[in-house]
């Protein structure tokens, strides 16, 4: 079982009712989106943990094996792509199913109070299939002309949003689920979205320090071409204009 449906249906619920974010701290940039999504779950009544700005995810369900990350996106500004700094995005970790909360506010409120522009909530795997994957930072010392210099393998990853993955998706509320997950009665399908998998894959890196310059090794994918289909679902009452996959994410 997932609650996913139920949190979905809450986030539409509170921008149809136009309950509003309200920014604690001008120079905190994501925080007040969490804030928001945290009085959805409340309203539901469902329990979590909710973790520090440097986990993963940011929200943990009690009584659900499911967690929720979510990236707060200024409107107009960055949209097509997000920064993961602590962990790649999956659609599983720790024995959690693992759903992306996207929200888009005005990027210059005339106030403290604005509203969510557009939302999508997708699960991980939308993003990247692979839940294998550890991250880890590095460290090793001796750099420097006295070779007490340490240097950190800080690795920071930038992946597509759903605005930019599913065009359509903009200044609508949309729900992207893997294909075999059932939804509740009220949800209606507006698209199917495949994403194939790459021909070969990167699995190491090398920096020379001399040059500047980073070289990757790949090697082939043994799940190359592989599909992973999703379907797109927006609540009766809202618009049901499809929404597909650009271009460029159609083909592996």
């Amino acid at each position: 079982m997932s609650l996913v449906c139920n949190v979905f249906r809450e986030c539409v619920r509170a921008v149809r009712g136009d309950i509003l974010i309200e920014r604690k701290d001008p120079s905190d940039k994501e925080f007040h989106f969490q804030i928001w999504f945290r009085d959805c779950l409340e309203r539901i009544g469902e329990h979590y943990d909710e973790s520090g700005r440097n986990t993963y995810p940011d929200f943990t369900l009690v009584n659900f094996a499911e967690g929720y990350e979510l990236k707060g996106l200024a409107y107009p500004g960055r949209e097509a792509s997000f920064d993961s700094n602590s962990q790649i995005p999956c659609g599983e970790h720790n024995g959690r199913q693992v759903y992306y909360v996207f929200g888009r506010y005005p990027a210059r409120p005339d106030g403290d109070r604005y509203p969510v522009v557009d939302l999508v909530i997708c699960h991980g795997s939308f993003l990247n299939a692979d839940n294998t994957y550890v991250h880890r930072n590095k460290s090793f010392s001796g750099f420097g002309s006295y070779g007490d210099f340490l240097v950190r393998g800080r690795k920071m990853y930038v992946a597509p949003t759903p605005f930019e993955l599913a065009e359509g998706s903009a200044h609508h509320r949309t729900l992207i689920l893997p294909a075999e997950m059932p939804v509740d009665n009220d949800y209606v399908e507006i698209a199917t979205l495949i994403r194939r998998e790459v021909e070969s894959m990167v699995v190491a890196f090398k920096f020379d320090l001399r040059s500047n310059e980073i070289i990757t090794e790949h090697v082939p994918n043994p799940n190359a071409g592989g599909e992973h289909v999703f379907r797109a679902y927006r609540l009766e009452g809202d618009p049901t204009e499809p929404v597909g996959l650009r271009e460029r994410y159609r083909e592996a």
